[in-house]
């Protein structure tokens, strides 16, 4: 890391990049969740160089930012690395201390159970856990569990009914996106692979050997 820490710190010196030295924290969003998109694409794909490749321009991200922090003497990449394994460590008592977590579904409500006790008694909105940055399906479904929403009534009966108005595709989206997360699965995959199926067939070569 302390290499990459480097040449983000070469780039961004006053006889360095003027790209990177015109980036700030709010400019380099756009890209951050371009290239988060690029590395759920690369997983989804499983070519290893590919994952390889995009996992570390997200990487880089996290390297950017913390330069950014480092020049303002606000934080560094070190205090990010601390904070992190600190709270790992504390979110995971049934490895590290003297709880017990004997599935997947016990973990995941230590792990709630932690974090609740992290915020202390400051009253909390559920939908503030939930980021404005997700995609649209997937906000739709952390909503629908945070919030335990309901399936708009009717929503999918319209939609297949030919009815075709904004409101009534947004409850249908929105239904589905809730009909998924009941099931665990999450809907912004289950789109985005069903996407590269059909892309994939696409351009699948026919039997003269031009795609169809």
């Amino acid at each position: 890391m302390e290499s990459l820490l480097d040449v983000l710190r070469t780039l961004r010196a006053p006889d360095g990049c003027p790209w990177d030295r015109a980036q700030t924290h709010e400019s380099l969003r756009a890209h951050l969740l371009e290239e988060a998109a690029e590395a759920v694409d690369a997983l989804g794909g499983g070519v290893e160089s590919e994952m390889i490749e995009e996992l570390g321009d997200v990487l880089l991200h996290v390297a950017f930012h913390a330069v950014i922090a480092e020049e303002e003497g606000r934080w560094t990449l070190d205090e990010v690395e601390r904070r992190l394994v600190e709270k790992l460590i504390r979110r995971h008592p049934h490895v590290f201390a003297d709880a017990s977590a004997e599935s997947v579904e016990d973990v995941e409500v230590t792990w709630q159970q932690v974090k609740e006790a992290e915020r202390g008694d400051v009253p909390r909105d559920p939908a503030d856990g939930v980021p404005d940055g997700l995609p649209a399906l997937a906000r739709a479904a952390g909503l629908a569990k945070a919030l335990d929403w309901s399936e708009p009534e009717g929503a999918l009966a319209r939609a297949a009914g030919g009815a075709n108005d904004a409101t009534v595709l947004a409850d249908a989206f929105i239904a589905l996106a809730i009909r998924a997360e009941r099931a665990g699965l999450a809907p912004e995959l289950l789109v985005r692979d069903a996407l590269r199926e059909r892309l994939s067939v696409r351009d699948a070569p026919s039997e003269d050997g031009a795609p169809t």
